[in-house]
């Protein structure tokens, strides 16, 4: 499918022009209907629709967000990995308002995330900061840290991941729902636990691996910086007498060199 309106889209993203990329794509809907736009995706390059939707702005309605498939956001979600964001703040904030749109089911679009290559890596990347939470919420079904969750459930153990699918895994309740809906990490994390296990399963080994990653990497900053630490005293333990000395006798050895 060729429109105008996709090739002046593609020249408006190489140019920078992410707003005006947007709204050319916007005007297509508006002339041709929703269902010409969301056609029109289809053959709209994934890492071009990503630039647009990373521009989300919670302020106002875009368009594009609302009517993007789950296809087709999986496909562009997955190349925001080549932006570099080490904090992964603009990964969260496109998959929030994308999937918690009105109308869309979120479990749809995390399970089309994951069935393309790099999908787990994106989940994980948007609930890594809350590693600790997430692990938690598996074992004790609450995400307060303090908190070991209803005493009549099962707590987990790390075998139990290895085996977690649909088929073992009990649904919660509406109540244990309504008490996540946040439209953010705690409902992913809900939805992941007890509609998508075998998603779940598999990006809580991926913050599990990276956590650990984390805690080694930090272990060693801190052996360098008692290795330096040590160092700087043992200078420091030197008298100043000795001091004096070995450079008296560094003279010596010049003047019998003369």
């Amino acid at each position: 499918m060729n429109y105008p309106a996709l090739i002046e889209a593609q020249s408006l993203v190489k140019a920078g022009d992410i707003a005006g990329a947007e709204n050319a794509l916007a005007t297509l809907a508006e002339t041709e209907g929703d269902h010409a736009l969301v056609a029109a995706l289809d053959s709209f390059p994934a890492k071009d629709l990503l630039a647009i939707i990373r521009e989300y702005d919670a302020s106002k309605e875009s368009l594009v967000n609302l009517l993007v498939t789950p296809e087709q956001f999986a496909q562009a979600v997955v190349l925001e990995k080549r932006y570099k964001d080490l904090t992964h703040e603009q990964l969260r904030g496109m998959i929030n308002s994308v999937i918690f749109r009105e109308g869309a089911d979120p479990a749809e679009f995390l399970y089309e995330i994951a069935e393309v290559e790099g999908g787990y890596d994106s989940i994980a990347d948007y609930l890594q900061d809350r590693t600790q939470m997430v692990e938690h919420f598996y074992r004790y079904a609450t995400f307060d840290l303090y908190e070991y969750g209803d005493e009549s459930k099962t707590q987990a153990i790390d075998d139990d991941l290895l085996n977690l699918t649909r088929d073992t895994e009990t649904r919660a309740s509406a109540m244990d729902r309504a008490s996540v809906e946040d439209h953010d990490w705690m409902e992913v994390t809900y939805l992941l636990r007890y509609e998508l296990p075998e998603i779940f399963r598999e990006v809580l080994l991926k913050l599990r691996a990276r956590y650990q990653v984390y805690l080694r990497n930090l272990q060693n900053d801190e052996l360098a910086e008692l290795q330096a630490s040590s160092e700087e005293e043992d200078e420091d333990e030197v008298s100043p007498a000795a001091r004096k000395k070995a450079d008296e006798g560094d003279d010596d050895d010049e003047e019998s060199a003369l």
